[in-house]
């Protein structure tokens, strides 16, 4: 029954794919494979606009035509209730990390290819995604061509030759044209490692960041902040080290709990305050499963003051921890900052996946941001050093001046074009196999991110101020309804 009904809405043009004007020509033909959507308004009034991904790729971040208005009429379906009364932490917004991998792709593409994919992953208006968020690696990630800090020198320890020309190539030229297209967007700054020489084991893999180098260090992350605003690129927050815990990445670092809140205590907090910076110190940058790291920093009473909040990735343990840590110091913000898409991707798993565990679950335990790993590609998987991730797949592939949609694109757009920064988050149930997350933007707009978890398409009632909206998702099909 559910088959032939959608082959029939298909038929009479009800179900269509969107999207929008500035980003792609109304009436464009839609591709067969992920691309960008097409707007068509809905066939008649409709007080509810419902934005779907099918498994399928019938519908590909898709306006439904179908009109859906609220209702005193009443049904046996399951039903979400939406209460704009009760309200959660706000949201800083939804994005990607722009490698230096990424920015080398971005910025081989020729100007007009570049500039009609930046509009298309960060304006605001029509149709365009409008991604609001940027993680960067500070220095070289495994996703950048190569291994390098901003200062090299060894010994440098007056960081005299400090300097941000690896990233004036392609990141930061990037970058301007991004802020000018989204001049709002927030960045979020982590190092892979700290200049080898002032390492335990004087290399880029592994070891740690010797004591005699923790105030060089911190005046590290001052000249970052600052020279990265003297281009016009305000970094809103840093973590101190990515995956502290791991120190087998190409880069990487080890820097154990005790460590960092020691680092922030005696010497980067301490220095931001003294040269006047807002940029956020934000704890840990790792897995869940190992939530006594940032605990551990912010049970110190000398490190705490400094710390706006905890970061956490999505490799290990649950994604509930994140409620545990703000249970504990609820004053302090919850972010999440990676979870990486496996190549070739998979729209069947991936982008109900990343929208159930990092939209919903990681908004729902109180994370103020979801940012995904990474933003593009080339056709081999790369920029990436010699020892980098070789499976990274981006939310963009981009060959040449073509760019294919990856899974990623369509799970971070379900939030990032309607849940703007500045919205709160707001109460909504769980029915059986429908996790959810709602919203309440700046303007007032109510956004609800569905995914329907269950082996069967399942209509379900969306009730707001006792009125309710009946509407309908395919098994493994993500849905955001906003009115």
């Amino acid at each position: 029954m559910f088959l032939a009904l959608r082959i029939r809405l298909l038929a009479s043009g009800l179900l269509l794919l969107l999207a929008g004007a500035g980003c792609q020509k109304k009436g464009e033909e839609v591709p067969p494979t992920p691309g960008p959507p097409v707007v068509v308004p809905p066939v008649g009034p409709s007080q509810v606009a419902a934005w779907v991904t099918n498994t399928d790729r019938s519908s590909q971040f898709a306006r439904l035509r179908t009109a859906l208005n609220f209702t005193a009429a009443t049904n046996t379906s399951p039903t979400i209730l939406v209460d704009t009364v009760q309200t959660y932490q706000g949201i800083d917004g939804f994005g990607f990390a722009l490698t230096g991998g990424s920015a080398t792709v971005i910025n081989r593409m020729s100007v007009r290819s570049r500039a009609d994919l930046l509009r298309e992953l960060f304006a605001t208006d029509s149709t365009c995604i409008g991604v609001s968020y940027l993680r960067l690696s500070i220095g070289a990630s495994d996703l950048s061509d190569r291994v390098f800090t901003y200062d090299d020198v060894a010994g440098d320890v007056s960081l005299a030759q400090f300097n941000l020309a690896p990233d004036r190539t392609d990141l930061i030229p990037v970058l301007k044209q991004i802020l000018a297209i989204n001049p709002g967007i927030k960045i979020l700054g982590s190092p892979w490692t700290a200049p080898a020489w002032m390492k335990t084991n004087n290399a880029a893999i592994g070891g740690s960041l010797k004591p005699e180098f923790y105030d060089a260090y911190a005046r590290y992350f001052v000249k970052y902040i600052r020279g990265m605003a003297a281009e016009g690129i305000i970094i809103d927050a840093v973590t101190l080290q990515n995956e502290p815990l791991y120190g087998g990445n190409e880069p990487s670092m080890l820097m154990g709990a005790a460590e960092q809140a020691a680092f922030i205590r005696n010497n980067v907090g301490p220095a931001f305050a003294a040269a006047g910076l807002l940029t956020k110190i934000i704890a840990y940058d790792h897995n869940p499963d190992r939530i006594d790291y940032p605990l551990a920093v912010l049970d110190d009473i000398g490190a705490r003051p400094y710390v706006d909040g905890s970061a956490f990735h999505n490799y290990g343990g649950s994604i509930d921890n994140l409620s545990k840590v703000r249970d504990r110091y609820p004053t302090k913000n919850i972010y999440f900052t990676e979870f990486w898409t496996q190549d070739p991707g998979s729209f069947v798993t991936d982008v109900p996946g990343h929208v159930r565990e990092l939209t919903i679950g990681a908004t729902r335990n109180w994370s103020r941001n979801v940012i995904e790993w990474n933003l593009a590609n080339d056709p081999a998987i790369g920029p990436h050093t010699p020892g980098g991730c070789t499976q990274c797949l981006g939310a963009v592939t981009v060959s040449g001046n073509s760019v294919t949609r990856n899974p990623p694109y369509y799970s971070v757009a379900h939030a990032s074009k309607f849940v703007r920064p500045g919205s709160v988050r707001i109460a909504s149930n769980v029915p059986t196999n429908l996790p959810n997350v709602a919203f309440r933007t700046p303007s007032g707009q109510k956004v609800l991110v569905v995914v329907n978890t269950a082996s069967a398409p399942q209509n379900f009632n969306i009730q707001f101020k006792g009125k309710i909206v009946t509407t309908l998702l395919y098994s493994g099909s993500v849905g955001t309804y906003v009115w």
